[in-house]
């Protein structure tokens, strides 16, 4: 019995997600020096830039509270927003590229203030981001799937080592690399592949990670996606809740798992089935469907969370797209403006 050979393009995504956790995992070993050097300029500095574009912006807004609770005053910004209207200085800069090539990071490397420090985060050491600045250098080479998967567990774990020497305990970050928890979702690729629309929200550093998978989702999908944080959510957006919308909601430990369980149950009384994925440690809610995941907080919370998003929408994507993972409009790398 002949079957059908899987696209090319989801043979390189599932390619990077069978070792995105083993190469995130070697790469914070491997990058303790460079990350000593950026957390001692961080807390000399107090201020950081985030810099980004695409999904390494989402997950600098990932980690953007993550490094505030140093009492670090830290921003995420977009490399095309900072060319057209610089934050003044001093800080400490993260440039966050995993091509470490984007053309917005190059042109803004070219163009930047001379008052800031400027440390790198890339998977490609030889790339202009990993020449000409201090680099803290992911594991495993440059990523080859279209969307990306593995570049983000990396880089998660990148900042893990610099939050490390800002304070933070790394334990459960690195336990969930070394020993992901299973997780079920049977029925969630089908009910988001029947919807039109996807509204993804959650509190708090999850946010970063749902705006990361709504990018992965149009990406590979092909549909419209809108990740809003829940407190925006609530300020008119929930008229779009409709009978042809899906929704997902990742509800964090802590007092948030309260105002997440509070948009779920607006979302049931619209006549939806809100997906959550739960890593709060609370009571299911009831009427939803709950992809239940350990309680966890911080960056073990975002590593699972963002993995397990990455697998239900690479599974949404073959329904919907025979050609998954081959890009219609876009490159893995983005030449320029």
């Amino acid at each position: 019995m002949s079957t059908t050979p899987k696209p090319d393009g989801l043979v390189r995504l599932e390619a990077e997600m069978a070792r995105q956790f083993q190469d995130a995992s070697r790469s914070f070993e491997a990058n303790q020096a460079n990350a000593q050097a950026a957390a001692r300029h961080i807390q000399e500095t107090k201020r950081l830039h985030l810099v980004g574009m695409g999904a390494s912006h989402w997950l600098n807004r990932t980690v953007e509270p993550l490094y505030r609770t140093h009492g670090i005053d830290a921003t995420a910004v977009l490399a095309s927003e900072l060319l057209r209207a610089p934050l003044p200085g001093p800080a400490t800069e993260l440039l966050v590229s995993q091509s470490g090539a984007s053309g917005e990071i190059v042109r803004y490397l070219d163009r930047r203030e001379s008052d800031t420090e400027a440390f790198g985060l890339t998977l490609n050491a030889s790339s202009p981001l990993g020449q000409r600045t201090t680099s803290l250098i992911g594991e495993g080479g440059p990523e080859q799937a279209f969307a990306a998967t593995r570049s983000l567990a990396i880089t998660l774990a990148l900042h893990a080592a610099i939050l490390k020497h800002l304070g933070s305990d790394p334990a459960d970050f690195l336990s969930v690399l070394t020993a992901p928890p299973e997780t079920e979702s049977k029925g969630v690729p089908e009910q988001l592949a029947a919807a039109r629309i996807l509204i993804l929200s959650s509190r708090g550093h999850l946010q970063g990670v749902v705006e990361t998978a709504g990018l992965t989702f149009m990406e590979l999908a092909r549909r419209p996606a809108l990740a809003i944080e829940g407190g925006q959510l609530r300020h008119g957006p929930l008229e779009v809740l409709s009978t042809e919308t899906a929704i997902v909601l990742a509800r964090p430990a802590g007092a948030d798992a309260d105002t997440v369980a509070t948009v779920a149950q607006i979302a049931l009384k619209a006549g939806l089935t809100p997906i959550v994925i739960d890593c709060s440690g609370a009571p299911p809610i009831e009427g939803a469907r709950t992809v239940a995941l350990p309680r966890l907080r911080g960056l073990a919370a975002a590593a699972i969370v963002l993995a397990t998003l990455q697998r239900i929408f690479i599974d949404t994507a073959t329904l919907l797209v025979p050609d998954i993972g081959t890009p219609l409009r876009s490159t893995k790398v983005t030449d320029g403006e």
